[in-house]
């Protein structure tokens, strides 16, 4: 069989909940002394550190078709890890006190897909039985446990934030409508700057009306016919001079 070294060192060191974790006293093989390594269940693989802070997994023991049994060993609370087969390696391991031992062999049982089968097939047993009956709910108690990874809940998710209340935005005063027409200036409509919201600049002052010039002599005694020559002058002159300002820029 062929590991991924990297996606075996991200699997051992990551950060979903194990099965099982704590130092064990491993001998090396035959006839070799015992090394204390941290030891990390995930699943069916177990895995084995220099110590607890190390990133990097010396080994791994793939637990598929394995046994666990308590053996005699020079140390204390040990217990075997064998496979099948003839040139199968037996492992050995030894804890640090006999609550820790019964822990790591109950855990290390059932680690394998084998015992999960065995666990989906009660499962479908119990479910068919209350589909029969009359009942409608599953028995609470299991004669054969999940590993503690299985049953972890879920990480709660964060709630959202509320949203801020809505700020009221005060309302803005609308302009009065003159209940009468506004009066006339020249026959031009002057409306009062009362209505706006902001009263704008005042317009300029209309210009000066311009006055003629009366002609020479006494108007009462001019006849109509030269009265009618002296101002055509003046307004031939004045149209003249607005004609040449429009055509200047």
């Amino acid at each position: 069989m062929k590991l991924n070294e990297r996606s075996l060192a991200f699997y051992a060191t990551c950060d979903a909940p194990v099965d099982n974790a704590g130092f064990l006293y491993k001998k090396g093989g035959r006839h070799a002394a015992y090394h204390r390594r941290w030891f990390v269940l995930r699943g069916n693989m177990l895995f084995y550190f220099e110590d607890a802070a190390s990133r990097e997994p010396v080994g791994v023991i793939i637990l598929e078709g394995c046994t666990v049994e308590l053996v005699e060993a020079a140390e204390e609370f040990a217990f075997a890890v064998r496979f099948a087969g003839t040139r199968a390696r037996t492992y050995v391991l030894a804890a640090e006190s006999q609550d820790a031992m019964e822990g790591w062999v109950k855990a290390l049982s059932r680690a394998s897909f084998d015992y999960l089968r065995l666990v989906v097939r009660e499962l479908e047993q119990q479910l068919a039985a209350v589909r029969s009956g009359s009942g409608t709910t599953l028995p609470q108690a299991q004669s054969l446990p999940l590993p503690p990874s299985l049953l972890s809940a879920p990480a709660p998710v964060p709630s959202l934030p509320s949203a801020p209340a809505p700020v009221p935005v005060p309302a803005l005063p609308l302009p009065r409508r003159p209940s009468a027409l506004p009066p006339k200036e020249n026959g031009c409509a002057v409306w009062s700057t009362e209505a706006t919201l902001k009263p704008g600049p005042e317009p300029p002052p209309p210009p000066p009306r311009r006055r003629t010039s009366a002609p020479h002599g006494p108007l009462d005694m001019a006849p109509f016919a030269r009265l009618h020559e002296c101002y055509g002058q003046e307004i031939r002159a004045l149209r003249s001079q607005w004609l040449s300002s429009r055509v200047q820029p």
